[in-house]
Formats: structure tokens, sequence, C-alpha cells
């Protein structure tokens, strides 16, 4: 269906959107996608280099007339998020995405799309390609890794750009003007506990799923449902009700997206069959009348299996599913001085158990570092009740607005002029780069926008292509916008 995505206007950006997502480029795994952006500038004659991460940089002197504006930095980041539904075959590692056109979206089937942040690299690549788009020098930055770390942020040395003015092409509203992030911070728990022979002679498989999920900085205000609170709801009310022993829980996949699944295998006594039964069936019913309006497509399912020979002996047991219970998840706090913007918040990403070891992963986020501690240690103090070791990772800072910055008023008053109303000016509790890179290049003015890409981080990932072209013409015309250099 490439085809019909290259037909789409404008044809310069969805062709090279269809080229760049038929590179396979999960975060972590970017030899492929930074080797295709490099030999795309090698191509044009541009000068490109790859820095000692893997941030691909590629120069392009000013078109004619341009020559005395200041240089911009146009930046995306390379890597994808990779999701799937259950019953989708596919390998993110070999196969280019499967797009197609559903009115006015583009959408993959069964996977994520890479909207995020394919389109603003796209989009930077048609610039760098053109010959009759009238822009300042340019400084095309291409980072790694933005969705599991951001390291290629993290990587980027000061000194190695000249511009002054950077454009994020990565905020997923195009009536937002983004000036503002949350940091995070990585906790995980991990711990170990002794198998013992489950005592039931009855398997069970428990599977969640259905659930919407979605991006866990952008859609966490959204109230949706987390596989990974639910399951551990679900275990925690057996095990209330009747004797059971669990032998393993796997439930979400990557920090930054809300989970969707989970599963779980369970031994019983063939005693407890009816309670187990009529359990599950109630707390379906609780769950879809909670979640109605969230997660329409939620589902429990039952099946038996083969009863597993080893399992969490009981103590472990208990102490983890009240850990996970205790542990905080969703909105922690919202900001009081911006209404309706998240402060700060925890995504119990990742459970898994089994083998005698158990792994919790979370992606705690916020605009406030003292407070992103604070629900850091309160999480560690959860899982460390069970004997669990914790460690953080990947904490990158947050994007303090600057309100003032001349780019920001050059680029609202942009939107007024083109579309007739006022853009949202806004801090997002999502993690933006610009927090990282202000780190190396404390003097750069930064701001953040893009097209209307909703779902990001799910397989319901889509992108408006008429917003697509209004995002386009924007960018085109704000180009033409950055000022002379002083």
């Amino acid at each position: 269906m490439s085809d019909a995505i290259r037909q789409l206007e404008p044809k310069v950006l969805w062709n090279h959107f269809a080229d760049l997502n038929a590179v396979p480029r999960p975060s972590k795994k970017e030899e492929g996608v930074i080797a295709f952006a490099k030999a795309f500038g090698e191509s044009l004659g541009l000068f490109t280099q790859v820095d000692g991460v893997g941030n691909v940089i590629i120069n392009k002197a000013a078109s004619k007339g341009m020559e005395n504006r200041q240089t911009v930095v146009l930046q995306s980041h390379l890597d994808m998020v990779h999701q799937k539904n259950a019953d989708t075959n596919f390998d993110f590692d070999k196969e280019g995405i499967n797009m197609f056109i559903d009115g006015d979206w583009v959408k993959a089937k069964g996977t994520t799309l890479g909207a995020d942040n394919g389109i603003g690299v796209a989009a930077i690549m048609a610039i760098l390609a053109s010959s009759d788009i009238a822009h300042p020098p340019i400084e095309a930055l291409f980072t790694i890794d933005e969705e599991t770390g951001m390291t290629g942020a993290k990587g980027l040395i000061g000194g190695l750009l000249e511009g002054k003015i950077l454009l994020n092409l990565d905020t997923e509203d195009d009536d937002e003007l983004t000036i503002g992030c949350a940091g995070g911070i990585d906790v995980t728990c991990t711990g170990n506990y002794e198998e013992v022979k489950a005592t039931g002679n009855l398997g069970f498989r428990i599977s969640i799923h259905g659930l919407t999920g979605g991006h866990s900085g952008m859609d966490i205000q959204t109230g949706r449902a987390n596989a990974n609170k639910l399951m551990n709801r679900l275990l925690w009310n057996l095990s209330n009700e009747c004797a059971i022993n669990i032998a393993s829980v796997d439930g979400g996949s990557l920090r930054n997206a809300i989970p969707r699944e989970s599963i779980a295998e369970i031994v019983i006594d063939e005693k407890h069959i009816d309670t187990v039964s009529r359990l599950i069936e109630t707390l379906e019913k609780i769950f879809k009348t909670e979640y109605s309006f969230t997660d329409s497509k939620l589902e429990l399912v039952l099946e038996s299996i083969s009863p597993p020979e080893k399992v969490m002996n009981l103590d472990a047991q208990y102490k983890l599913l009240r850990s996970v219970y205790a542990c905080p998840n969703g909105i922690y706090r919202m900001t009081p001085e911006i209404e309706g913007l998240v402060q700060t918040s925890n995504n119990i990403a990742k459970v898994s158990v089994k083998d005698g070891a158990f792994t919790i992963k979370c992606l705690t986020r916020s605009s406030v570092d003292s407070e992103k501690t604070d629900l850091a240690n309160a999480i560690s103090s959860a899982f460390e009740l069970t004997g669990a070791t914790i460690n953080y990772s990947g904490e990158y800072p947050g994007w303090v607005p600057r309100p003032d910055a001349p780019i920001i008023k050059i680029m609202s008053d942009l939107y007024k002029e083109l579309f007739n109303e006022n853009a949202h000016v806004n801090a997002v509790h999502a993690g933006l780069e610009c927090g990282i890179i202000g780190k190396s290049y404390p003097d750069m003015q930064m701001i953040s926008f893009g097209p209307n890409i909703y779902g990001a981080h799910s397989p319901d990932e889509r992108a408006q292509i008429s917003s697509v072209k209004k995002f386009w013409n924007y960018l085109l015309e704000s180009l033409k916008r950055i000022p002379v250099i002083d």
C-alpha cells in the first residue's frame, strides 16, 4: 500500500516517509536507519556526519537570498516505538511497516505506524532534498534512541552545532506550540523468589487484552486501563478468595507505553474451579464498567493449560501482589499553575514473573525534579518491602519553558496569520529531547510543533493526512521567518 501513500500531498514528504518506513528502526537497533540517513545526506552532496553515539547531522547551505539568516536546527528522532497486536505476525527487526489509508488517516496493519517521529524526519528530508524551498542555513539533526532513553540527545556534545534556533518536529497536535516538557526516570525493581511444587491439580492461563494503551506521557491523563494493574488486582482478589499458585505473569512491554495486555498462569485445586470462574466473570464486568469509556474492547479470557510444575512460594506471592497493588500508577499530581497539565505521573510499564525471578519496570515523569525523585522513592519503598533490588536509570531533565524567547513570538504570530486562530502555546507531560539538548546548548531557542498523530506508542497510531499538509505549509513558511543574523 506504500504506492497509495506516495500519492498523498505533499508528495515529497509522504514519499520520504514511505522510504523511511521501509527501514526497520527499533530503538537500540538503529544501525540500519543511521546508515539510511547517512547515505541520504551523502547522495545529495551535503556535508554529513555521524557523531560518537549515532546521531546523524546533515548541513545544507541557505537558499539564494537567505544567506544572511540565522542558522536553524531542524530536529527529529530516527527510532520508533515497536508495538503490535497479539494476533499480528510481524517482525520489527526485519520488516517495513505495512501502511494503508483510511479516509483522512494513514494507519498501519496491526502495528505502530512510526509517524512518531517519522513524519518529522520525512519533512526534514524533503527540505534537504529540495531545490525550490526557501530556507536559511540548515543543520538537520537526526537523533537516535529517543523512545528508550534519549541517549542520542544525551550524547550530543556541545559545540557540534552552530544554530541558535531549534525547531523540534515531535509534537502531535497541529494546533499546539510546545515550549516545555516533563523529565523522567526509569525505576526497575528486580528480585528472586523460591520456586515450589504446585499444590493444585488444574492449570489455567488468564489473559487481559483489548485495552487501548497509548503514550504513557501524553495519554496518562485519559484514565486508560493499565493491564498490569488490572491483572494484579485480579490475582489479588483470587488469592483472597481461594488458594492459588502463580507460575508466571507477563504484562506490558515498552517503558513509555501504557500496557495493553497481560497474561498470567496459575495452578488451583479442582475444588476451587467454580470460585475462580465466578470471580473472573464478576471482575470482567467490573472492569468493563469502570473502563467502558476508555477501553471498550477490554476482555478477560480463562483457558485450561497443563498445570506448571513450579510456582511462586506463597510468602513471595503475598508480598509481590501487595507491592504492585501499592505502587502508584497514573497521575500523581496535576500542575497547579497550568489547568489540565499533568505535573507528575508513573506508568507500571512491565511486570515479569517467571522461573524464580521478577522484574517490575516503571517510567516516572515530572516537570519538577524534586517531585520526580519523591515519586521514585515511593515506588522503591513499595518494592523494597519484598526484598527487591531497585535501579534508577535513563534519567533525563525536563525542558523549562522560556516564553519570552523571540522564536516563540515569531511562530505564534505566524500561526495566527496562516490559520486565523491562536495556537495553544503550552508545555506537555511527555518527554522531548529539547531539555537535554538545552543542557549542551543553553543559549539555543527551541520550539516544538507537528501534525495530528493520535494513538502514538500503540497499534492504533495514525497520522491525519490533512493535518500533515497543514504542518508542512506551516513549516515551510516558518523557514522564511527565521531572523537575519544580528
